[in-house]
């Protein structure tokens, strides 16, 4: 007769299907944590010994969004567009600075382009987002002394 091995201790595949007549539990492990319930039943069928079955796992938290919804939703949003408007309160310096640390990713050399652009167009635009996040740009950008403004990217010139 085949054994399966059970943590450390052998089990025929008789004792792991018809548990014996006292048994209260099933052969079956659980683990938890916070956020998830996992069952791994025990199957002591075939050559190998016991095989582990897929474990199952279920969420304890319903109705809360993953993270995979919240970037599909945020791609799936109209653009807006940030602008940067021309001031002549702050040196050119301080605004190349504010971009670089408001705007994720702006390099030197982009946080320079489009101070310029501003400078001498009176206008540029600083990113094109979704609109939460270009709120918060335009709001951080408000925030260290600079005007800003959105639009949507789809309308306007």
């Amino acid at each position: 007769m085949e054994t399966a091995i059970c943590g450390r201790v052998a089990l025929s595949p008789h004792q792991i299907f018809q548990p014996k007549p006292g048994d209260k539990k099933p052969r079956q492990k659980q683990w938890t944590n916070r956020n998830a319930l996992m069952a791994m039943p025990i199957a002591g069928v075939g050559k190998g010994g016991g095989v582990l079955d897929k474990p199952v796992i279920e969420k304890t938290t319903p109705g809360r969004e993953s993270e995979f919804d919240l970037r599909k939703s945020r791609k799936m949003s109209p653009p807006y567009r940030v602008m940067l408007h021309n001031d002549n309160y702050n040196k050119r310096e301080y605004v190349v600075q504010v971009l670089m640390k408001v705007i994720p990713g702006m390099t030197v050399d982009n946080a320079v382009n489009i101070m310029q652009e501003a400078h001498h167009n009176g206008l540029a635009v600083v990113i094109i987002c979704v609109q939460a996040d270009a709120e918060e740009h335009c709001t951080q950008l408000r925030g260290n002394g600079l005007l800003s403004s959105i639009e949507p990217a789809s309308g306007g010139c």
